[in-house]
């Protein structure tokens, strides 16, 4: 795999490792101002439950053999919590310095190109 592909996957394996490991600690408060109302448990079940897969999703990211199957499980999640995005923005919920509809509107344009990112961190070309 290229470096800068595998500076990439390391990037954003780290950076779900340090979301999870917020998710359970620090930033525990502003997780749920993301979770929509139609999930059926409650907020604070639900911001544990995903930080306990966004660190194991960073870890595998980083030290996993399996590193393309990984990248589909990353960008499944990145598709899965891109709903609770959606909702801060409509229910004009501030949360990580997101305090305009404006910010949180460009945050979710950012959403499809994480995605991109970790499907291009994972992909491994054909070898001839």
């Amino acid at each position: 795999m290229s470096h800068p592909r595998t500076l990439v996957r390391v990037l954003l394996g780290s950076a779900l490792v340090f979301a999870g490991v917020s998710h359970l600690t620090f930033a525990r408060r502003e997780f749920s101002a993301q979770v929509p109302e139609f999930v059926p448990i409650d907020d604070d079940t639900t911001v544990v439950l995903s930080g306990a897969v966004e660190i194991a999703l960073g870890t595998a990211l980083v030290a996993s053999p399996w590193r393309r199957t990984m990248g589909w499980a990353a960008a499944a999640f990145f598709t899965a919590v891109f709903p609770g995005n959606v909702s801060q923005w409509r229910h004009h919920r501030d949360a990580f310095g997101l305090d305009t509809d404006r910010k949180r509107l460009v945050r979710l344009a950012f959403q499809p190109l994480l995605i991109a990112a970790v499907l291009w961190a994972t992909w491994r070309r054909p070898t001839r």
